[in-house]
């Protein structure tokens, strides 16, 4: 059985190619900031809790009953979805609620759960 070999075997630049796409590249601060937005959604922690709080807003004492998972843990995950602005607080009294920051963070969420369905 013959073997497939899925890198080029020759040495050809094509460099409209290489040109055309170089132009369209996002310049290299932007695509930074996009690799970082992206690690947000690569723990298992943070991803339980954008679920949760996709159905409703919720302080962190409600998701660390729901999630089983100490106060602690929460507000540290908390921190770091709002400082990548994935979600958002609003103060009432002395409780402090999470919401998502916008929609667009459940629609990149249900692309991915159609990528990983297929």
């Amino acid at each position: 059985m013959e073997e497939k070999n899925e890198s080029c075997l020759c040495n050809v630049i094509h460099k409209n190619v290489v040109e055309e796409v170089r132009e369209k590249l996002p310049q290299e601060e932007m695509l930074y900031e996009l690799a970082e937005f992206f690690k947000v959604f690569g723990d298992t922690t943070r991803i339980r809790i954008l679920c949760a709080l996709f159905e409703a807003e919720m302080c962190v004492c409600d998701l660390s009953a729901l999630l089983n998972i100490s106060q602690s843990a929460i507000s540290h995950q908390l921190r770091g979805l709002k400082s990548a602005r994935i979600v958002k607080f609003r103060r009432e009294g002395k409780v402090v609620y999470y919401s998502l920051d916008d929609e667009h963070i459940k629609h990149i969420f249900d692309e991915g759960f159609r990528h990983i369905s297929e």
